[in-house]
């Protein structure tokens, strides 16, 4: 086989491969000779076709198969003799493919860039250091009671912050007008969910009581065509609801998995998960930094194959996420420049981050994974079950493994880097980072990890 390089680009190369007649003729021949003895052609006995008759009939189509199959055995083998990593699938151009003739092509293909890291040092990380007082436990606790708030029927006069059951049916010169009506519908007074002076004008009623509002859409509405005009709205009340806040009872602790113990007993399990939620925004906080500080520092030329392939896992993740449960909805038609920013970052960062781990002779520390795993599994009810699940995961283990080498990378990085540590509160230590300062490249952004940790305190408070 004969090979010869072209360098287009830094990362752009052109190979021309040559392989001789004789090894597609020799496999043609074996294949057509093993179709030979099972090959049915009227006029002939099974297994006795003549070879010319059944190259007649099969050789162009055994010989297509072979060519394509040599092709692609002879692209690896001559990207391997010369050491090249192609960072995608190559285009195929044939130079020479007639039988009886020496096969060449050319392959154009992109290759991972050479990296080479930097002077790490004058990457400065600003590290939040806060710590968690009964004041922000206290907080969180209101937090907690304020989300399990009821609603509860009364017998007054509705006001701000009530809930109200109302029928309403809505008319613009007389006519009703499209979206204008609705039965036993639920509003809160004071959300803003309607119109100005529609909350207002129901403030003071009562259950049972009607009351026609004179109204105008808003100059700026979204409907063009009710933007700026004066409607009524001929509105009932069915029932007025008080908003009750639980106390901290025995019942209320129960609803975060806390069965004994009481408000003590609640609030540790309020502030492990606060410390967790903490631990893991400080976490992210400093990943998000690292990450900016070491693409802004390094030269890195990246390959576009590598970016398309990020682009289409974002595309994936993206359609899991919000269109899952929608049939016939195909990633493919969201466009690639929503994810080209954020699939430059990934991509870039994981080319650094293998090399830095190359460099650095990091191996991956296997009691780091079962740690995560059991931190996972003791935010759930049933923390020996879910952790013995997720062991038996081999997707969610290989996960949980990058995750950590990954973790294990960003901390020897730190040892290299200026970090500066700074005294924050709790609030502002969880709080996303402002978006325009934000990287895309965070596989899990602030926001999520934040959401996450909310979540974990929330829901995982004492489970």
């Amino acid at each position: 086989m004969q090979v010869s390089v072209e360098s287009v680009t830094n990362i752009e190369r052109r190979i021309t491969v040559g392989v001789p007649f004789e090894r597609i003729d020799t496999e043609v021949d074996k294949r057509l000779k093993k179709a030979a003895l099972n090959a049915r052609i009227d006029g002939f006995r099974p297994g006795k076709v003549p070879f010319k008759v059944i190259k007649q009939r099969y050789g162009a189509g055994v010989r297509q198969e072979v060519v394509g199959e040599i092709v692609q055995e002879s692209f690896y083998d001559a990207v391997s003799q010369e050491n090249l990593r192609p960072a995608g699938f190559p285009q195929i151009e044939p130079k020479v493919m007639e039988e009886g003739k020496d096969l060449e092509y050319i392959a154009t293909f992109e290759i991972y860039p050479e990296v080479t890291l930097g002077d790490l040092g004058g990457i400065e990380i600003k590290k939040p250091v806060a710590t968690i007082a009964d004041e922000d436990i206290d907080k969180m606790v209101e937090q907690l009671r304020q989300q399990r708030t009821t609603m509860e029927p009364v017998e007054r006069a509705a006001k701000e912050h009530d809930q109200v059951m109302i029928d309403f049916k809505g008319e613009m010169d007389g006519e009703a007008f499209a979206g204008g009506t609705a039965e036993n519908t639920p509003l809160v007074l004071g959300s803003g969910q309607m119109i100005p002076g529609f909350e207002d004008g129901i403030a003071g009623m009562s259950a049972g009581e009607e009351k026609v509002l004179n109204l105008s859409f808003p100059e700026e509405y979204h409907a063009a065509d009710l933007a700026g005009k004066a409607v009524e709205f001929g509105v009932k009340v069915n029932q007025v609801n008080e908003p009750v806040v639980p106390e901290l009872t025995e019942e209320f602790f129960a609803l975060f998995g806390v069965s004994e113990g009481g408000e003590e007993k609640f609030r540790e399990e309020v502030r492990a998960n606060m410390e967790r939620e903490l631990k893991n925004a400080v976490k992210n906080k400093i990943k998000s930094q690292v990450i900016v500080g070491l693409i802004g520092s390094q030269k890195l030329e990246i390959p576009k194959a590598l970016i398309d392939q990020e682009v289409d896992r974002l595309r994936q993740e993206m359609a899991q996420q919000y269109g899952g449960g929608q049939q016939g909805f195909d990633p493919s038609m969201l466009p690639a420049e929503l994810f080209n920013d954020q699939a430059t970052q990934r991509v870039s960062m994981g080319l650094l981050l293998t090399q830095f781990v190359e460099d650095n002779k990091i191996e991956l520390d296997e009691s780091r994974v079962e740690t995560m795993i059991e931190e996972m599994a003791n935010t759930y009810e049933n923390p020996e079950e879910v952790a013995s699940y997720i062991r038996s995961n081999d997707q969610q283990i290989a996960q949980l493994r990058s995750v950590v080498l990954e973790e294990q990378a960003i901390e020897k990085m730190l040892e290299s880097m200026n970090v500066i540590d700074e005294s924050s509160s709790y609030e502002d230590a969880v709080r996303p980072p402002a978006p325009d300062v934000k990287p895309a490249a965070v596989e899990e952004s602030d926001e999520e990890a934040a959401a996450q940790g909310q979540s974990d305190t929330e829901d995982g408070a004492a489970q």
